[in-house]
């Protein structure tokens, strides 16, 4: 769970593979009872998490601290507990409210716990520009990806994630 909140936390607006990525792999291998919120909220107490992630960027952690100290004070601590709490929208309403988390970082977290959303990004708004339909706002896209995916028979974190990769790449 440390793990999926750095990520929500710290990816934005940073090449993932080359710059977040190894950082959260190396968080999983020194913290590996950062596995529940528990866990995670006790190491960041302890330790400096931009240490831990070498990532000076104190507004990111800023963020990680309150996504674990909301889902703390709402009983979740596991993926399977984060999976199921985010099916009720007052609880992503409430993830909303934490300063540095959009309507794209709650839908990223929960493909990080498994669920298969949408979570627009610069990729995939490009995308949608180049197919034309790109004047449409956060929730219209996402819908709009939606309905793709259901007529096309995939996933939609299936589908978003292969438009990630497509327009990720395009951009080298």
């Amino acid at each position: 769970m440390g793990a999926v909140i750095c990520d929500a936390s710290f990816h934005a607006r940073r090449k993932y593979q080359s710059t977040v990525l190894p950082r959260l792999l190396r968080l999983q291998r020194m913290w590996p009872d950062a596995v529940t919120v528990r866990g995670f909220r006790a190491r960041i107490a302890a330790e400096d998490l931009a240490v831990a992630m070498n990532f000076n960027a104190p507004s990111r952690v800023a963020t990680a601290h309150a996504i674990t100290e909301l889902l703390i004070a709402r009983g979740v601590d596991t993926r399977d507990d984060l999976h199921t709490w985010l099916d009720h929208r007052d609880h992503r309403a409430a993830l909303r409210m934490v300063k540095g988390v959009g309507p794209k970082s709650v839908d990223y977290i929960g493909n990080l716990v498994g669920r298969s959303q949408v979570a627009v990004d610069v990729h995939l708004r490009a995308f949608a520009v180049d197919a034309g339909v790109g004047l449409l706002g956060y929730e219209e896209l996402r819908t709009a990806y939606e309905e793709a995916a259901a007529a096309l028979g995939c996933e939609p974190g299936g589908l978003e994630h292969a438009v990630w990769r497509f327009k990720s790449r395009a951009g080298k």
